[in-house]
């Protein structure tokens, strides 16, 4: 049994519920956000307007108006007055200032829990709660929208990014570790080097010229720069601070000709660092589109090892059935990635060249004459890095005077950009030197493997050596060197259990089979 004063409250919630003005505004709101209206009237949300105001004037449909506001209020106060919930002034102070007014009287002076005055609160909160409500459903929902769709688009970015890299940037060894220095190693180091370069040229002054108040100095060191300047041969040999400035710089008046060195090369060693690291990935470019994605095709996934039985046991039928169909026609591909070598060899020697071109003829001999200065005794020195890349510089410029006839300006111009040039080549010169000697060891070591099939017996089995030695001179015999060197690659990137399983397989088919038996005597290792 309920109490007479429940009972008259639930019917003046009722009644509430079924006043035209606040269904009109029940109407409104509900069809924005699809609430029922039951529900919207329960919501346990209700004591969030009792604890902060200020979240009331953040609902954005301001097209209720204040005008509805007012009435809510008045309806509200009568209710509540006629229920018998709320005293006279009470009463008064919810039709002239809403029900806000009401709660705050009530908390100054009833102290009761929260729960039981959100409870008494009700009727008289419907409205104004319910707009909140509304409010932050719409703000949560088109947060959590826009949160989830750049979640999704970062999700998708790194996905393509990660199938971009594992095409790209694949894992599946192609090459040998002497190519990748060439192909891969260099061209990273080159672009560094033009990026720094670059980054000092271009952000900064690459060029300081000491002037006179007749030119201005951008106008002078942007001469200088374009037209280059030059150091006097003879002063690099005269003592610093007594004889000479700075080595290089002399007075050119009234001493007989002199020789000249022009430094042309300084505003083009960033483009020629690019262009050099362009030459040195063409030889991986090249054997990438000969190549075709052989390797990647057969090693299917054989590269992990951990699959089911059935699948492992596919795969490697696959990848059986492809050598024993394919076996002794791969000769022109590999002959095809011992050209790209070759030819990693000429770059790096023409480059040498290259280089003596580009700093008149001072790179070819430029890594010995540092080991040689560095042994010399101070006095008879002269250093290398300077005579090639010198600091400081002289610039002349020519204008008219003031009465027609033609001014000569000498200038003396520091160039800062040597010092870190002088760095680069020092260290490109040994590399260098480093990789055609690497290169042409691996070229002999390619030499050997074509005209010495014992040998390619003895090398792989030293590289794998889970494969029996009987099995690798049944396939030796019965093969040739490019099916030799297929199945080193794929050795370099299937699993080595499975690997071992496949080479072996192989063996036995092809000692077996006599289909794919070549001319010859019976026995005999075959040439390649």
């Amino acid at each position: 049994m309920y109490k007479p004063d429940t009972l008259t409250r639930r019917g003046s919630l009722r009644s509430l519920r079924s006043a035209p003005l606040l269904s009109t505004v029940l109407e409104s709101t509900l069809s924005l956000t699809r609430i029922h209206p039951i529900a919207s009237l329960e919501l346990p949300g209700l004591d969030y307007a009792v604890q902060s105001q200020s979240a009331i004037g953040a609902f954005h449909h301001r097209e209720l108006g204040t005008s509805l506001r007012s009435g809510i209020a008045a309806i509200t106060a009568a209710s509540a007055s006629a229920a018998g919930g709320i005293s006279q002034s009470q009463s008064a102070l919810l039709g002239r200032y809403g029900p806000n007014a009401s709660i705050r009287n009530n908390e100054r002076k009833i102290v009761q829990p929260k729960r039981v005055l959100s409870r008494k609160l009700k009727p008289h909160l419907v409205a104004d709660t319910v707009k909140q409500y509304i409010s932050r459903a719409q703000r949560t929902t088109k947060k959590g929208s826009q949160e989830q769709q750049n979640n999704m688009e970062f999700l998708r970015g790194v996905y393509a990014f990660m199938q971009v890299s594992r095409s790209s940037v694949s894992h599946v060894k192609i090459d040998s570790p002497v190519f990748r220095l060439h192909t891969n190693a260099t061209v990273i180091l080159l672009i560094t080097f033009s990026i720094a370069v670059t980054t000092r040229q271009y952000v900064g002054n690459p060029i300081d010229c000491v002037h006179t108040r007749d030119i201005p100095e951008d106008v002078l060191n942007t001469y200088c720069w374009i037209h280059s300047t030059y150091t006097v041969v003879d002063a690099f040999m005269k003592k610093q601070g007594s004889e000479v400035p700075f080595p290089g710089i002399h007075n050119s008046q009234g001493r007989g000709p002199l020789t000249i060195k022009h430094t042309k090369y300084y505003q083009w060693v960033a483009f020629t660092l690019f262009f050099q690291a362009i030459l040195f990935y063409t030889p991986r470019w090249l054997w990438k589109s000969w190549e075709g994605g052989k390797i990647h095709a057969l090693i299917m996934d054989l590269d992990i090892g951990i699959c089911s039985e059935a699948e492992k046991k596919q795969k490697k039928k696959l990848l059986l059935d492809y050598l024993w169909e394919n076996l002794r026609y791969h000769n022109w591909w590999a002959y095809r990635y011992y050209v790209c070598e070759l030819l990693a060899l000429i770059n790096v020697i023409g480059q040498m060249f290259l280089m003596n071109r580009f700093f008149d003829g001072e790179f070819m001999t430029f890594g010995l004459d540092v080991i040689d200065y560095m042994e010399t005794d101070q006095e008879d020195r002269m250093d290398p890095m300077i005579y090639i890349f010198p600091r400081m510089t002289k610039c002349t410029f020519f204008k008219y005077g003031s009465s027609g006839e033609v001014e000569k300006h000498d200038a003396i111009c520091i160039l800062p950009l040597n010092v870190v040039n002088e760095k680069i080549y020092i260290f490109l010169w040994f590399w260098f030197i480093l990789l055609t000697l690497l290169t042409l060891l691996t070229l002999i070591y390619r030499v050997v493997i074509i005209f010495s099939p014992r040998m390619r017996v003895y090398l792989f089995r030293m590289r794998f050596r889970l494969v029996r030695r009987d099995a690798i001179e049944i396939i030796v015999r019965r093969s040739k060197m490019g099916d030799w060197f297929l199945l080193y690659l794929l050795g370099e990137n299937i699993d080595t259990v499975i690997f071992r399983d496949v080479v072996q397989d192989l063996a036995n088919r092809l000692g077996h089979n006599q289909h794919h038996r070549v001319p010859g005597l019976k026995g005999e290792i075959q040439d390649a």
